[in-house]
């Protein structure tokens, strides 16, 4: 999250110009193919020239026909769905370039574009299984060895604007020619091909509300022309407004950072409960300076009802934002009416615009909600989706302020965004999607996250689809474990806080962080814990009162600062606490007063609360643990030591040897047990279980449950 001050809106923050980054001495050893990686990844790292997902490149390459063994072309174009920032050599489509040009014989015009499509697998060189994407047109039937197509902001500000044309004339010269805006397919191929074969002096083309083609006859000077072409537009766009204000100037400032974070941390738990419908959102909040310069305009609202105008951004963002009232945030009845009064639009949309074989309406909530004063907060049902929802609007952001700066903002036709959104092409991509995971849109607070349970309890939350916050008192360790899952789950989904459980401020602000990075709480588990052992006499008021702290009062305010955010998801089907207990919260256990009776006041606390939720769907369970020794850090300290001599024997192996003997099974617990006890619980699949204890203790009949 950026927590900049708000910037200043006298002057229009400008467009970032691109400068080459090719490094003849990595290309010098690279073949054509990897040429054509190299090329393609410097592109798409580059957010001045390409979104995630955004743009294609190619090269028609020499290759060997594996069943004549003669030579053939084969066009090595970026295949469908994918990053050129990021995607490795399979990632692109190759298929026969002289299949493709015979393709036209199959194409009675535009109606056929969506028949086309069809045809490209049939092209497909080499068994290939990377599918081509619909853009592929637009390289196969340009006669040009490198091709670039890209959507920077700087060119869909010329793209988007009434002034775009006349100003694509006066920046190049009639170098960059330009044509009408046409769907993405064979068709638009097919108006390329011509306009080019007509215009043979263009060096590319500008496409109306799409972006821009060029070429060149290496992958060097491909990507040189693509990023001096940007470089152009980002310049002719910022001398334009240069000392100007963007959007007709301020209407209204941001609070500061820390305001704008506490007025988010609360507003998206409340909007996340109202998108009620077939799966659960998480969001995603940022209040950078595009962003800000925007929602605090004088042009904000008109220029936001006009949506989107890039396909690239319309299908991350939908039809148009949801814009609020910041003096209404408070004023729980009219967040409620501006979601329905959204659906009832999005509804409204859909009916004008469906056609005969349009799939059934989508989900109607929005994605994108602006707040003046506050920032951008997009929902989606995963994290990455809605964090790329909120980028892509951002580049929305950015081609209104370029385009408004030499014209009008022109959006996207509604019938065409229709016509896009509800591509039957696009809803059999999305119909070969795999099947959302358990806990896809479930956002979980874990307590001593860095500790064996705590950490294996997470891990299985994520590898299920949850996102999950990391709470734990001990920094560096957290934030060492959040490290390590950001590299096995993505950065994305986990987060952590520091937070002791006893104090309260820090509690409060952990659950705060949760509800402003994912935008609230489905699953809290409690975990964080201490252990001692002592006799009754040597038991001190600062042991006990320890003891009691943290796993009696520590559940206490977890569950406390937990329960609005619980409470709001009612209508989502609820959510679920799970305290993690003992063994000896049920079971007596020698020279562990202190330890044994603070376990049980939670464990009897969880079943109050399970009296308290069940109201709003909060159900509330208990693990009960015994002797998880290994990736335990409490039985890293005296813990062992204690509970060894409790019993007489050594602290080392025996003690392990202990307790596996001691157990009915005569088997270890580990963390991973337990974890999938709290996977249980936190699941769908214990939606009729409330106030339960389950006890994962491989068999103590001291501790069967009455």
């Amino acid at each position: 999250m950026d927590t900049t001050l708000a910037p200043s809106l006298d002057t229009a923050i400008p467009f970032v110009v691109p400068t080459s980054r090719w490094d003849d001495s990595v290309a010098a050893g690279l073949s054509p193919a990897e040429l054509l990686l190299y090329r393609s990844n410097l592109l798409g790292s580059d957010l001045t020239v390409t979104n995630f997902g955004g743009g294609n490149t190619s090269a028609k390459l020499a290759g060997v026909d594996p069943l004549t063994g003669e030579g053939t072309e084969v066009l090595w174009v970026k295949g469908s769905g994918g990053d050129i920032g990021s995607m490795k050599l399979d990632g692109f489509a190759t298929l026969y370039q002289d299949k493709l040009l015979g393709l036209e014989k199959h194409s009675g015009g535009p109606e056929d574009d969506d028949k086309m499509v069809g045809y490209l697998p049939h092209c497909t060189f080499n068994l290939n299984s990377r599918a081509a994407s619909i853009d592929t047109p637009l390289h196969s039937l340009l006669p040009f060895a490198h091709v670039d197509h890209v959507h920077p902001d700087a060119i869909i500000a010329l793209a988007a604007s009434s002034g775009g044309e006349a100003a694509t004339q006066e920046i190049w010269g009639g170098k960059i020619g330009w044509l009408p805006w046409k769907r993405p397919g064979y068709s638009l191929g097919v108006m390329l091909r011509d306009y080019v074969e007509a215009n043979p002096h263009v060096e590319g083309v500008m496409l109306a509300g799409h972006g821009i083609i060029c070429w060149a006859d290496s992958a060097k000077a491909c990507y040189e022309h693509t990023i001096g072409l940007i470089a152009d537009a980002a310049n002719y766009l910022n001398s334009r407004l240069a000392g100007k204000p963007a959007f007709g100037g301020a209407l209204s400032f941001s609070n500061s950072s820390g305001e704008r974070a506490a007025a988010a941390a609360d507003l998206m738990p409340r909007l996340r409960g109202l998108m009620t419908g077939a799966r659960r959102k998480v969001g995603h909040f940022s209040d950078d300076a595009e962003a800000l310069e925007f929602v605090n305009s004088a042009d904000f609202e008109r220029l936001a009802a006009l949506g989107t105008s890039c396909p690239d951004h319309f299908l991350r963002t939908k039809i148009a934002p949801l814009t609020l009232d910041p003096a209404k945030l408070q004023d729980d009845a009219y967040l409620a009416q501006k979601i329905a009064d959204y659906r009832d639009l999005y509804a409204a949309y859909y009916e004008r615009c469906k056609r005969g074989n349009s799939p059934a309406m989508r989900d109607s909530n929005p994605v994108v909600v602006l707040v003046p004063g506050v920032g951008r907060i997009t929902f989606a049902t995963d994290k990455t989706t809605a964090r790329l929802a909120g980028e892509f609007y951002g580049n929305a952001i950015n081609v209104m302020r370029g385009a408004e700066a030499i014209g009008e903002y022109i959006a996207l036709d509604e019938q065409e965004a229709f016509d896009i959104e509800y591509w039957l092409l696009e809803e059999a991509k999305l119909q070969r999607m795999p099947a959302p995971k358990p806990l896809a849109g479930r956002v979980a607070l874990v307590t001593g996250g860095a500790g064996g349970i705590g950490a294996a309890t997470a891990a299985r939350l994520m590898a299920d689809g949850a996102c999950v916050m990391l709470a734990d008192r001990d920094g560096k360790a957290v934030e060492e474990v959040r490290a390590g899952f950001a590299r096995q789950f993505g950065h994305d989904v986990v987060r952590a806080a520091v937070c002791d459980v006893t104090d309260e401020g820090q509690v409060e602000a952990a659950f705060e962080s949760c509800a402003r990075e994912f935008g609230g709480l489905d699953i809290l588990v409690a975990n964080a814990g201490i252990a001692s052992s002592a006799p009754i006499e040597e038991t001190t008021i600062e042991l006990w009162s320890r003891n009691y702290d943290v796993l009696a009062q520590g559940y206490f305010l977890t569950s406390k600062h937990a329960w609005k955010l619980l409470k709001g998801m009612k209508e989502q089907g609820g959510t679920s606490v799970v305290f993690i207990g003992s063994k000896n919260g049920v079971a007596a256990a020698t020279n562990a007063s202190a330890y044994a009776s603070a376990k049980a006041a939670a464990n009897h606390l969880a079943r109050c609360l399970a009296l308290e939720g069940a109201p709003f769907g909060i159900r509330v369970n208990t693990v009960n643990p015994d002797a998880v020794i290994k990736g335990s850090r409490i039985w890293d300290g005296d813990w062992r030591k204690e509970r060894a001599g409790a019993h007489g024997i050594d602290s080392g192996k025996e003690l392990e040897e202990h307790y596996r003997q001691r157990s009915m099974l005569k088997r270890d617990v580990l963390p991973s047990d337990i974890a999938e006890a709290v996977y249980f619980l936190a699941g769908d699949q214990s939606a009729k279980s409330t106030g339960n204890m389950i006890n994962v203790d491989a068999g103590n009949a001291q501790a069967f449950t009455r």
